[in-house]
């Protein structure tokens, strides 16, 4: 097993929240829906806890709210909670202000709930990037210490394929941040998304592990993302056919079996352990 700590992380929303079933999800219905992100978390950290790992979970803040016992649960089984805004809404969508809102908001109400601090963030759909010049200043002036939002890849809604592929420091005006860029596989001069998620279920496991093992042949580690809902099959059909049908229904049976494998096959923990690490080298250099 390769001697570098990968990092691994889950947004804990529930699978309306997700981007593809907005058209048949509105906000507007969320509270009569029925809620599941509680019993797969749950079931997550135990398979965590099997291999000793500990990981990093990140709450949208409408999921907290709701379920504070939840967040206690998960926080009290050791692992590390992060902010995932509160409306889902992409940064871009949100702008600005409201950016900053949800950024203060989501961070009050979990260290409330865990009282320890939140230092690190998520942005609804890996919406960090170019279109959002604001959102690294607003976290460091909202006591963000890192952030893992970019995802340095071409995609029809996110993505900045000329961003660092491995973690570093931005420094903004307000001050330094560390970024933890969402894993990528370089392949003829192309970054290939391989960080988890629509990737790990849509895609041979594989290719998450050759990325994996490429990244940590060059000395860095790869940061991998799921949601809970993507290991809950047993989920609501809201969408019949299409692109969007595609992207969210496809391998959900399969996931725990991938997760399971890539646990065995590498060292992982916490986001914030290496934000650490590469503050802590920036900052002797």
């Amino acid at each position: 097993m390769n001697a570098i700590e990968n990092g691994i992380s889950f947004d804990v929303e529930e699978y309306f929240h997700a981007l593809n079933l907005r058209p048949v999800a509105p906000e507007s219905a969320w509270e009569d829906m029925q809620r599941r992100t509680a019993t797969t978390t749950r079931e997550l950290a135990d398979q965590l806890a099997v291999h000793g790992i500990k990981a990093t979970f990140f709450f949208l803040g409408w999921v907290a709210a709701r379920d504070r016992v939840l967040v206690k649960a998960i926080h009290a089984a050791g692992h590390e909670i992060g902010s995932h805004g509160v409306s889902h809404r992409m940064a871009d969508e949100l702008g600005p202000d409201a950016f900053r809102d949800e950024a203060r908001s989501s961070k009050a109400l979990l260290e409330d709930i865990t009282g320890t601090p939140v230092l690190g963030f998520r942005a609804s759909t890996f919406s960090i990037g170019p279109k959002t010049p604001f959102a690294l200043e607003i976290l460091v002036e909202e006591g963000y210490r890192w952030d893992s939002s970019v995802f340095p890849v071409r995609h029809d809604r996110y993505g900045d394929p000329t961003f660092s592929r491995v973690p570093i420091v931005v420094n903004t005006r307000s001050g330094p941040i560390v970024e933890l860029p969402m894993l990528t596989w370089r392949v003829f001069g192309q970054n290939v998304p391989a960080a988890g998620g629509g990737y790990l279920r849509l895609l041979p496991v594989a290719i998450v592990e050759k990325a994996l093992r490429a990244m940590n042949a060059a000395g860095s580690p790869g940061v991998l993302y799921l949601h809970p809902w993507e290991f809950d099959p047993g989920q609501p059909r809201l969408l019949r056919g299409g692109l969007g049908a595609l992207r969210h229904y496809s391998g959900l049976g399969k996931t725990k079996a991938k997760l399971e494998r890539l646990l065995r096959g590498f060292r992982f923990g916490p986001l914030g352990k290496i934000a650490a690490a590469v503050d802590a080298s920036a900052a002797s250099a």
